[in-house]
Order: structure tokens, then C-alpha cells, then sequence
């Protein structure tokens, strides 16, 4: 039995009740720090999230969870409080705040939700400062920090690992680059986000995804945004995907002003997604530069050398020139003196070289005709041999010569391939073949 004077309430008026002691409870708002999770924009503006503690272990379900509203009106002063301090923090799955607001009893759905009204931006800057700081600290007492700028950029680097969001404003500025670069560069482009919550697993995935591709290079990319969308740079996942790449890994992060610890780990750290772009063509640019140089430096030496050559040719066959035309004529002065001597014994000699004469053509006679018997045998040996060496003899006893389409002998199978067109010469004519097949022999 229920007594007359005990209060019935109504679930709306309970729910009054509810929220109005929670109003009592905490008239002036309380701060509360935790993580966004599944945060959504209305078409009039208002923004809902769930703000969590989460667990200490990845993967495993929040240790508490409170629903958020924030109010068009109210979401108007945010934005104006995150503009005077730069826009360094975007409300995105995963950014952790810290946040004002009231704790509010919604009876329509009876849950209890915090009706958000400010922020603090230098909590949530603060955090990532103090995470990104203390990952550092954890890279370089491992020996990580550098573990990937120890790797030697390849000479020419042209297969090339991009991981970036595919379609995004960075990926179009990398793709320009090796585009307008006219160089035969090959791209394994590996798609990922790269922001919003559970993104740092997917950047190391996609990381070691192109290394397996074997790439020569990675490009780890994207555009500039605020702190907390280059946040997800600044994680471990991404630090120790770096890290242990098997490849120079270059980053192009953010803008200008940015410095995230992928930055840190990587080969080498750019400024923007295009200078990282530029940097893989300017590597190989370089190396064409320097075979450009050596070409040159080849050519320059060649002609030298050629031109000395010919200088001492040139040299040597005026020496040879004047050399021989005052031998000739020291020659032509000791004929003179020689025949005038010789005139003037003549006439002395004549007879005893008229007997001498006639003694020496009977001896000549004697030894020609001995010469000329040796002469007619030595004659008839070669012919011999030359008869035997005659292809036509060789061709007649069953032998064969073949020849390439150029008409070289053939030597060797190293000298032909298949396809290749024969002539093969016999006894009788010739025989034209292709070759469908060539062998080695296998000793």
C-alpha cells in the first residue's frame, strides 16, 4: 500500500530532480580531461562525442565513458578561444582534452552528459609535447633515433615507395615532382590515412608494406594541418616503423614550421611533401650530373692524348724526312767521289774484270741451273700443299663451310642466337637454314 503522504513523481519530474541536484552538486562546471571517441557534427552545428578514459592496455574497452554535447553557441566561443592560440588543436577521434562544462541529466534518453562550453588548448599541447619528448628519450636510449640514417641512399633510387592518403593535395604535389622530373622513376604508391584514430598502425603497416615491395626509397607524406592531425607522426607505431625500415626512409611532414619524431627517426627530414619528392630527383639528377662530368672528363682526355699523339707522329715523320734527305745527300757526294774513282780506274781494270767476268757467268751458269732445279722442286712442294689446302677438296671430301648473314664464317655458337639466318656451302652449291635452336657443348 502506498501512503498518502509519500510523493509519487512522474519520470520527467525524476529526471528534473536528478538534474537539478547534479546543478546543486556542481553549480560553476567542473574541468574534465579525457579522449574523443566517436565525435559527430549536426547539420545545425552542435557537436557530440564521447569523451574516455581509456585503458592502459591497447585494444581493451575505456575504464569510463560520459557522452558530450557541445552547442552551436558554445561552439562558437571554442573555435574563438582555438583561433587566438593558432588553431593548434582539431577535435578529431583520439586528441586528448581538457575541457569546462556542465554535468547534465537529458531525460528524453535519461542519460546523464557534459554540455562542453570551453576548452584549455595548452592541456591537449602540453600532453602531446610531453609524450612526444618522452618517446625521443625511449628512441635514443635504444639506439633507434638514427637506426634509419645509417642506411646508404642508393645511387640512383628510382624504384619508390609513397605512403601518403592517395588523392590527397600531398600525394598530387609528390606525383607532380617525379612526373616533371622526365627521369624512369617507379612509384609503389601504399594508400593510407593519415590522421583521426587508429591511423599510427595503419602509417607503420603501410610503411613496411613498400619495404616489401623492395623499394629503394620510402616517402612518408602528408599535407599541413594543426598539431593534433600531425599528431599521429609523433607515435610510436610510426617512430619504430621507421626505424626499422630496411630502406632510407625521407619524410615530407606538415609544413615548414613542423617537426614530428617521424622526422627525427627518418634517413632524412623535409619540409614538405614536395621537397621530399624533390629530394629523391635531385639524388638521381646528381648522380647523372657527375656520369655527365665523367663523360666529359673521358672525351676531354681521349682528345688530348689523341692530339699529343699526332704531335709526335708529327714530329717523328719530319725527323724520318730530314733524316733521310741528308742521308741522300752524303750518299749522292760519296757516289760522285766513288765514280770518279772508279772512272779513273777503269781503265786499269778492265782487262783483269773482263777475265774475272767471264770466269764469274761460268759459275753463274752452273749455279743457275742448280738454283733452278732447287727453285722448280720447292715450286712443286708448295703447289702440293696448296692442293691439299683447297676448300674445293676439303668441300668435295664431305666437309662444309657456313657462314652468318653477314656472310662471316661461322666459329663458334657463341656467335649465334636463334633465328638467325645460315648459308651453308658444299661440294655442289649452297644451302640457306635458320636456326631454331643453339647449344653448347658440355664440356
Amino acid at each position: 500500500m502506498v501512503s498518502d503522504t509519500e510523493q509519487t513523481l512522474t519520470v520527467s519530474e525524476l529526471g528534473d530532480v536528478v538534474r537539478l541536484a547534479l546543478e546543486a552538486a556542481m553549480p560553476y562546471g567542473i574541468w574534465v580531461e579525457g579522449e574523443i571517441r566517436g565525435i559527430s557534427r549536426s547539420r545545425n552545428g552542435h557537436v557530440y562525442f564521447d569523451l574516455v578514459e581509456p585503458a592502459e592496455s591497447s585494444g581493451e574497452p575505456p575504464l569510463a565513458t560520459i557522452p558530450v554535447v557541445l552547442f552551436r553557441e558554445s561552439r562558437d566561443r571554442v573555435n574563438r578561444v582555438l583561433k587566438r592560440h593558432g588553431d593548434p588543436i582539431r577535435m578529431t577521434d583520439g586528441v586528448r582534452i581538457r575541457i569546462q562544462g556542465v554535468v547534465d541529466y537529458y531525460s528524453p534518453q535519461g542519460r546523464m552528459q557534459l554540455r562542453m562550453s570551453a576548452i584549455d588548448p595548452t592541456f591537449t599541447l602540453g600532453v602531446l609535447a610531453a609524450e612526444r619528448e618522452a618517446l625521443l628519450r625511449d628512441l635514443s636510449d635504444s639506439g633507434l633515433l638514427r637506426a634509419n640514417a645509417r642506411h646508404r641512399l642508393p645511387a640512383v633510387p628510382l624504384r619508390v615507395g609513397i605512403v601518403t592518403s592517395l588523392g590527397s593535395a600531398a600525394h598530387a604535389d609528390i606525383t607532380t615532382v617525379f612526373e616533371r622530373s622526365m627521369l624512369a622513376f617507379t612509384l609503389v604508391e601504399v594508400d593510407t590515412p593519415v590522421q583521426g584514430l587508429g591511423a599510427e598502425r595503419r602509417i607503420a603497416a603501410a610503411i613496411r608494406a613498400a619495404c616489401e615491395a623492395d623499394v629503394e626509397v620510402v616517402v612518408v607524406a602528408r599535407g599541413g594541418g594543426s598539431k593534433t592531425d600531425l599528431a599521429v607522426f609523433d607515435h610510436a607505431d610510426v617512430a619504430h616503423a621507421i626505424a626499422a625500415a630496411p630502406v632510407p626512409v625521407f619524410s615530407g611532414v606538415g609544413h615548414d614550421i613542423d617537426r614530428s619524431v617521424a622526422d627525427e627517426v627518418a634517413h632524412t627530414a623535409h619540409t614538405t611533401p614536395t621537397a621530399a619528392a624533390q629530394a629523391v630527383v635531385a639524388a638521381v639528377a646528381e648522380w647523372l650530373g657527375r656520369l655527365a662530368e665523367r663523360e666529359a672528363a673521358v672525351v676531354h682526355h681521349s682528345r688530348r692524348a689523341i692530339a699529343a699523339a699526332d704531335h709526335r707522329v708529327e714530329l717523328l715523320r719530319r725527323g724520318i724526312v730530314g733524316s733521310t734527305s741528308t742521308a741522300l745527300v752524303r750518299a749522292d757526294q760519296r757516289l760522285g767521289t766513288d765514280s770518279a774513282r772508279l772512272g779513273r780506274s777503269a781503265r786499269r781494270v778492265d782487262s783483269r774484270a773482263r777475265a774475272q767476268l767471264d770466269r764469274a757467268v761460268a759459275r753463274i751458269d752452273v749455279a743457275q741451273r742448280h738454283a733452278l732445279r732447287a727453285a722448280e722442286q720447292r715450286v712443286a712442294a708448295a703447289a702440293a700443299q696448296v692442293r691439299a689446302l683447297d676448300p674445293a677438296l676439303a668441300l668435295a671430301r664431305g666437309w662444309s663451310i657456313t657462314r652468318d648473314g653477314d656472310g662471316r664464317v661461322v666459329r663458334s655458337v657463341a656467335d649465334l642466337q636463334s633465328g638467325e639466318g645460315l648459308t651453308t656451302q658444299v661440294a655442289d652449291g649452297t644451302v640457306t637454314s635458320t636456326i631454331s635452336t643453339v647449344e653448347a657443348s658440355s664440356e
